[in-house]
């Protein structure tokens, strides 16, 4: 039977009360009431059930779903119409709301009333219903029953949230706040709200959170703003809620306001949040950033955002062991997964943002780039730089710019990225393949440290990433190995080996990848008819051999009998020597090559014993059986010259002596290869090409060197011995020889200077005063021979020397200049033309020293006069050695240390070895010159970062690094060391120099061209000084300075300064030690004897400055300093017009310019003074006030001056209208002032009309007046009505300027000059915009009578009118539009003449008449 149900009576509802009071002590069970028979049909009465009944659906007892008989939209409409119908309307909707109230009053029907129903359709119609709602769902959504269910719901709710779930699973009050989700319409959404609030701030934490995230989906648009005050206000109150208010906020429309409060109330709990909650608090944070406070807003989330000490520190161990144990488990189990989990999360976060909000990602970068102190820099950054480089491809060379200048300032280190590593190596291992192309990117830059860091990530990312990432790794570092540039492929190379002593069995793995069978694959090159692949196999022998034979007896001290090499170990390594040895001997390069890797090789690795006492005795004897021979035996032969022994330093009394055999050598290999005859003596011994004697050497005494710990006692009879030449003074026999005469003279004079010059190599370090006498005298001997060489060469057409370097292919290297004749004919022509390689001549870094110089040298005279002035006239050697540096052994660091020698005694003994005699030797300027020259060319090859060190495709390689391979075999802050040991020497060598200048313009009373100016001690002490100051220029220009490791080295190297000025101060401030260094320099001013040596200490003086954090206080000084030696008449040189180069000139001009307090002034009186003065002096004078200002340099002069005036107002601040009057009228002032400078220099193009001129004038003439309307336009626009005059005046200046400007492009038009046209049509499109701006000004201003338009007639640069047949013809028929602006102070003219008009028209005739 179907039980009834009656409706409630009063009485009944208070047993209810006390029921549902007894309810939410029990837990809710289908047993709670039994008065419901199971799965039945729910019958009763009342007006409730009848009407769901009549509207589709029947009400089900026990565990069974409520069924649907219809549409859920019709069941909703019949149910309306039949409540809106009904006679007792709007009665019965109350009644039948007491219905639901009773029917629910029992928990299981409740329950089923929140379940969605079950749908009685047929198959076939259901099949297109997905989903059936609840009943309270489906009420909800019919408008005049709304109201009072949502009151019975939430006052249902309480009963329910404190129990804890149902045993069948339902949490009830998630179920009652679900039918509130999605509704189509909300009657009362502000009542809703307040009974959800209400409802949050009672509810217990696990359904508060619940409760808060519905709020999204419960709530229409209108409501967003007061609850997110709400949630804002419950933000400071609960804490826990942080993440779920955060979370519906975020999914809300709030004002900005009210999310930049809620940010920064986050913001200050962020270092206190647990970092399971930080993903969405990072996210809300970037969900509410706006363009105009990004910057600020991830500026402070960086410095608040601390992941490295979120991760407890026991996780960031278990990631550094799980790094290097791959495969055990760690021990922190749960808790490290869960921590790793939320970075990855929070990085997700940070990725999404970055990728798809352009402001993040350009504000992160910023606040990064911001970021200036080396300790502010976090973990954080470097990772975010990393991420932000791969989501967004336009900002990839943003990043790698920041990545740059970031190393190159040492705030990202070593210690920084690896901890990166450490602690994200998971959030990087998904980027892998952008931090590898960044890598990339990095290594193909110039400087050491930025090549270094890409190092470092190539071996981080090997370390830290799994095998897919590792095998990229090592496929990356083989495509650098194969690139062709050697810096790359050395990185390569060294990052290859740490990784395999890191990491063996990892890179055992990717062996594939690299060459496995090196003894074949070298076997194969040394046996080669290829010449390259032989000098490769000869450079992988010998570097497997230093490997094999390395001594090993320090790292095996702990286990006794392994450090010493085994016999079979070194038979493998003499063998492979010998192999080399005897691939190589046929050819004198391959050899040369051979002795020189051998060398390096003892040089820079420590060799087992045995291998080292069998290459000290093999190498003696084969050197002494080659190139040595007994002097009492004269050579004698058919030689073309006769044969001397010159060049000993010691007497010898009996036939003890020995020498070495060159001339005899050089004989067979040149002459007798072309059909001459051996002597008897040469026939019988086996022939060694001379090219090898210095390498041999050079081995022989490294060998010595370690075998006996620096005591080269046993092979000093090499210093001193004589060498078996000619009579190498040319004198009058000089042009009776033939060509091949000469050439083997030149190539004894080679091999003579590199054998002295691995003679002094190998002797320098000796201590003994005899030997440092000797090595002096090598050095004046080397002196001697390029004199004589230089002389030669002259007359030696097209000749080619031997080798002396031979890491290279031999196509790579030859001299610069062809022939003698030419070159002559280069300086004897004052073309003005820089030489490529002059020793007193620097080049500058100014980038306008590239423009124009070829334009403003005069004219070559006729070639063969000139030719016949060669050939009839004796003059000067013109050939520079300059040219020839790759034909010259290396010079090793340690020569320097002669530097250190004053005044050396050399005791001369009697025959019982008692001091007879001391003769007094010192270090002479001839030879100071040429260990300095030397010295600065290392310098600039190794301490200046140059953009020429790229070699491009197909073009010869490594020409600018011939010469130094020993030198690159050392750090750049290694050579930086050695050159700070070097300041006190070289100082006192700057400071005698000072000196004799100083007494040398005594003696002259100022006179510049008095006597002694133009003798050679004159030059060779101007030369000494110019190198000095080039040398400390070098080092103290040296970018590495800015890291932090060599920070020490910089104040050793200022205390050096410093204490020449005030000795025995130690600990000073580097403020300290920098004014005084700068002082100490500065002194120097007054010794200056050329132009060159001025622009070198200039830029020494710049670049102590830069050091500075004060550098304001001593810029005066520069300035100062500059105009000075603009001020100061220099000595000309014998074969210039000038002695200052036109790129100096230039260079040190700007200097001043840049430098000075008033550029405006300064170019004022230049133009105005020193340009009139040089108008009205004779044609070769100068001017008067600045003696550097010439017929010859005012070009130069013209163009500084434009384009330091164009600099000077592009920097300008156009200013606001809100600014203030002073800063106005400042603002007017100043640009009257650079108005007037620009009339000046304008105008004198009329009497200095020279196309270079012209060209300045052109090019710069439109920038600035590009700079006036963007930058002194929008002043006119606000300063117009307060200051109508000086504005009006300041454009008609202006105006005829641009006149002038205009009449110019006529001229170029007229003279059809390709150079000076290319400039017209932006010009005039500059100068058209002039006149519309200016009328635009005018009208804004309420005085449009101030501007009227008439005829412009085209004009050359003196006035004169341009006609020409087609103008002539078409003058009838100019239209309106030719016409131009003219800015006058009332609406007429004064004069009425066509021609008072600016060159703002629009000429489109007159142009194509031109044409």
């Amino acid at each position: 039977m179907v039980s009834k149900r009656r409706l409630p009576t009063s009485e009944d509802k208070e047993n209810l009360t006390e029921d549902a009071s007894k309810a939410r002590k029990q837990p809710l069970s289908k047993k709670t009431k039994k008065s419901h028979v199971r799965n039945e049909v729910e019958e009763n009465n009342s007006v409730f059930v009848k009407l769901l009944k009549t509207s589709g659906i029947t009400l089900k007892t026990g565990e069974s779903q409520n069924q649907l008989a219809v549409d859920q939209i019709i069941f909703q409409r019949k149910l309306f119409q039949t409540l809106r119908k009904h006679p007792s309307y709007p009665a019965i909707v109350e009644e039948f709301v007491s219905g639901l109230e009773s029917y629910i009053e029992d928990q299981n029907s409740f329950r089923n009333c929140l379940l969605s129903c079950e749908h009685l359709q047929d198959e076939e119609a259901s099949m297109g219903t997905s989903y059936c709602k609840s009943l309270i769902k489906l009420l909800l959504g019919i408008d005049i029953l709304q109201p009072a269910i949502i009151k019975i719901l939430f006052e249902k709710l309480p009963e329910f949230i404190f129990k804890n779930v149902n045993s069948d699973g339902l949490n009830m009050p998630r179920l009652i706040i679900n039918q509130l989700k999605w509704l189509d319409r909300v009657v009362d959404s502000k009542d809703l709200t307040t009974k959800i609030m209400q409802l949050i701030s009672i509810a217990p934490v696990y359904l508060q959170h619940d409760f808060v995230t519905s709020l999204p989906e419960i709530l229409g648009d209108s409501q967003h703003a007061d609850v997110g005050k709400e949630l804002s206000d419950l933000l400071t109150e609960n804490t826990l809620l942080t993440v779920p208010i955060l979370d519906v906020l975020s999914s809300l429309r709030l004002e900005p306001k009210l999310l930049t409060k809620v940010r920064q109330l986050v913001m200050g709990k962020l270092s206190s949040v647990m970092l399971d909650d930080l993903p969405m608090i990072i996210k809300f944070i970037l969900h509410s950033i706006t363009a105009t406070d990004a910057l600020e807003v991830i500026s402070e989330l960086r410095e608040k955002l601390d992941l490295q000490h979120c991760i407890l520190p026991s996780l960031l161990q278990a990631s550094q062991s799980k790094v290097k144990n791959k495969g055990q488990t760690s021990s922190s189990g749960n808790q490290e997964n869960s921590g790793q989990d939320c970075v990855i999360l929070l990085f997700d976060v940070i990725k999404s943002a970055v990728r798809y909000e352009k402001i993040i990602s350009e504000a992160w970068i910023k606040a990064i780039e911001n970021t200036t102190s080396v300790s502010e820099h976090k973990i954080l950054d470097l990772a975010m730089l990393f991420i932000i480089y791969s989501t967004n491809t336009q900002t990839k060379k943003c990043i790698e710019r920041v990545l740059r200048n970031k190393i190159r300032s040492g705030c990202f280190q070593e210690q920084l990225l690896q901890s990166t590593f450490y602690i994200h190596y998971l959030v990087l291992k998904d980027i892998c393949p952008s931090i590898l192309s960044l890598a990339q990117s990095l290594l193909h830059s110039l400087d050491q440290s930025i090549i270094l860091f890409g190092s470092l990530l190539y071996k981080y990312a090997f370390n830290f990433f799994d095998t897919y990432c590792q095998q990229e790794v090592i496929g990356a570092l083989v495509t650098h190995i194969c690139s062709g540039n050697e810096a790359e492929v050395d990185t390569a190379l060294d990052v290859l080996l740490d990784l395999v002593v890191l990491n063996p069995s990892a890179m055992r793995l990717n062996a594939v990848f690299v060459k496995d069978d090196m003894h074949l694959v070298i076997r194969k090159q040394l046996s080669s008819t290829v010449f390259k692949y032989k000098l490769t196999g000869i450079i992988g022998a010998v570097t497997m051999a230093g490997i094999i034979a390395a001594d090993r007896s320090r790292s095996s001290s702990l286990t006794p009998g392994r450090g010493d090499l085994s016999s079979e170990q070194c038979t493998q390594v003499t063998s492979l020597l010998q192999l080399v040895h005897s691939c190589s001997e046929q050819s004198p390069q391959a050899s040369a090559l051979y002795y020189d890797e051998f060398a390096n090789l003892i040089q820079g690795r420590k060799l087992a014993p045995q291998v080292l006492e069998w290459a000290g005795q093999t190498i003696f004897n084969d050197f002494q059986d080659a190139f040595v021979v007994d002097i009492c035996v004269v050579p004698e032969g058919d030689y073309p010259f006769p044969v001397k022994a010159l060049y000993g330093l010691e007497d010898y009394d009996s036939c003890d002596g020995i020498a070495i055999n060159l001339l005899p050598l050089l004989f067979s290999r040149d002459f007798v290869k072309d059909g001459g005859r051996l002597t008897s003596q040469e026939s019988d011994q086996k022939l060694v090409s001379p090219l090898c004697l210095a390498p041999y050497f050079r081995l022989l005494r490294l060998c010595v060197d370690r075998q006996h710990n620096g005591n080269l006692e046993e092979i000093d009879g090499l210093l001193d011995c004589p060498i078996f030449l000619t009579d190498l003074e040319p004198g009058e026999r000089l042009e009776s020889m033939s060509v091949k005469e000469r050439s083997f003279i030149c190539s004894l004079i080679f091999l003579t200077l590199n054998w002295f010059r691995e003679v002094v190599n190998a002797f320098c370090r000796q201590t003994l005063p005899e030997m440092k006498v000797k090595v002096l005298t090598r050095l004046k001997h080397i002196v001697e021979l390029q004199q004589l060489l230089e002389k030669h060469l002259a007359v030696t057409p097209d000749y080619v020397p031997p080798l002396a370097n031979f890491d290279l292919e031999t196509s790579e290297v030859t001299p610069h200049t062809s022939t003698a004749v030419s070159a002559k004919i280069r300086i004897q022509g004052n073309v003005g033309r820089k030489r490529k390689a002059d020793g007193n001549k620097t080049s500058s870094p100014d980038p306008l020293s590239k423009e124009d110089n070829s334009e403003c040298d005069p004219a070559p005279s006729d070639r063969s006069q000139l030719e016949k002035e060669f050939r009839g006239k004796e003059e000067k050697t013109s050939v520079s050695l300059q040219n020839y540096h790759a034909f010259f052994r290396e010079l090793d660091l340690e020569v320097f240390s002669i530097l250190h020698c004053g005044l050396v005694a050399k005791f001369i003994l009697d025959t019982e070895m008692h001091t007879e005699a001391t003769e007094v030797v010192q270090l002479q300027p001839p030879e100071l010159l040429f260990l300095l020259e030397d010295l600065a060319q290392k310098l600039e090859n190794m301490l200046t970062p140059s953009v020429t060190r790229r070699v491009p495709f197909l073009k010869s390689k490594g020409n600018r690094n011939i010469g130094f391979s020993h030198l690159h075999q050392r750090s750049a802050s290694e050579i930086a060391h050695r050159v700070v040991q070097l300041l006190s020497p070289m100082c006192n060598h700057l400071e005698n120099i000072h000196d004799y200048f100083q007494c040398l313009t005594a003696k002259n009373h100022g006179v510049v061209d008095g006597p002694g100016i133009k003798g050679q001690e004159y030059h060779i002490m101007s030369s000494c000084y110019q190198r000095l100051l080039q040398i400390l220029h070098g080092l103290f220009a040296w970018n590495g300075f800015f890291q932090p490791e060599n920070t020490n080295l910089l104040y050793s190297a200022l205390e050096v300064l410093a204490n020449r000025l005030k000795p025995g101060e130690p600990d000073q401030a580097l403020e300290e030690l920098l004014s005084q260094s700068f002082h100490y320099l500065q002194n120097f001013h007054l010794s200056i004897p050329s132009f060159q040596c001025a622009l070198y200490l200039i830029r020494l003086l710049m670049v102590i400055l830069e050091k500075s954090t004060a550098p304001t206080q001593n810029k005066g000084k520069i300035a100062s300093l500059a105009r000075q030696f603009l001020f100061r008449v220099w000595p000309s040189a014998e074969k210039e017009k000038s002695g200052i180069p036109n790129d100096q000139l230039q260079a040190l001009l700007s200097i001043y310019l840049e430098h000075t307090d008033s550029v405006l002034k300064a170019i004022e009186e230049i133009a105005g003074v020193g340009v009139p003065e040089l108008i009205n002096s004779p044609k070769e004078a100068s001017s008067s006030t600045f003696p550097t200002l010439t017929r010859h340099t005012f070009v130069i002069f013209f163009r500084v001056m434009m384009a330091e005036l164009e600099k000077t107002v592009k920097g300008l601040q156009a200013g606001t209208a809100a600014d203030s009057e002073q800063i106005h009228e400042e603002k007017l002032l100043y640009w009257n002032m650079a108005v007037r400078d620009f009339s000046i220099l304008i105008n004198l193009i009329k009497v200095f009309d020279s196309r270079p001129v012209l060209h300045v004038c052109l090019k710069y003439g439109r920038l600035f007046v590009e700079a006036f309307l963007k930058q002194c336009m929008p002043l006119l626009d606000f300063s117009f009505r307060k200051h109508r005059e000086d504005v009006l005046s300041l454009l008609e200046t202006f105006q005829l300027n641009t006149r002038l400007l205009h009449h110019l492009c006529g001229h170029s038009k007229i003279h059809q000059d390709t150079k000076l046209t290319k400039h017209v049509p932006l010009l005039k499109k500059t100068l058209e915009l002039l006149v519309c701006r200016v009328k635009a000004m005018l009208i804004l201003n309420n005085c449009r009578e101030a501007f009227w338009l008439g005829n412009l007639k085209n004009r050359d640069l003196q006035g004169e009118e341009i006609t020409s047949q087609n103008s002539q013809e078409s003058t009838a028929d100019e239209s309106e539009d030719d016409t131009s602006s003219q800015v006058s102070k009332s609406k007429g003219t004064e004069d009425g003449e066509e021609d008072e008009a600016s060159d703002g028209e629009k000429e489109q005739e007159s142009d194509d008449d031109s044409d």
